[in-house]
């Protein structure tokens, strides 16, 4: 057996189609592609995900919501002034001793103070973050508030 003796098996090769070689040709005239329009023409193909000047799919989908564009948010666990209001005076407030008492029943992320609501005894706040309004409150209380890196 030589090179020039290999052949393709009977059966698995097809005669390339001959478009518009008269009608004897079987593919004559529009050439099996029908009447006109953009499919008939030379080229006429669309890109994959073309939508015939209309702002594609995958172009409108990252100007709706729940797309995360970005690096994702940090989401905080949060607290407002009006539910530490019952504590006892001295007491600390961390995201561990409130998940302790029941005032925060799932840990969403680290502790964020709100300034919702009012407090009349000294606290010690040991939270990733809180409002000004709230450190106001608390610190016009008597109380003390630590910032905890997040």
């Amino acid at each position: 057996m030589r090179l020039e003796d290999i052949r393709p098996q009977a059966g698995s090769t097809r005669r390339r189609r001959r478009l518009g070689r008269g009608v004897s040709a079987g593919q004559g005239a529009s050439c099996g592609k029908g009447m006109r329009g953009q499919k008939a023409r030379k080229g006429g193909s669309t890109r994959p995900g073309f939508e015939g000047g209309q702002t594609p799919l995958y172009r409108r989908l990252p100007k709706l919501k729940h797309f995360p564009r970005y690096t994702r948010r940090l989401e905080y666990t949060l607290v407002n002034l009006r539910a530490l209001a019952d504590l006892p005076a001295g007491s600390e407030v961390s995201l561990q001793s409130l998940m302790e008492r029941g005032i925060v029943t799932t840990n969403d992320g680290p502790l964020k103070i709100l300034g919702d609501g009012e407090v009349s005894v000294p606290l010690t706040i040991r939270a990733a973050a809180i409002t000004a309004s709230a450190k106001v409150k608390v610190e016009a209380a008597g109380g003390r508030v630590e910032i905890l890196g997040s």
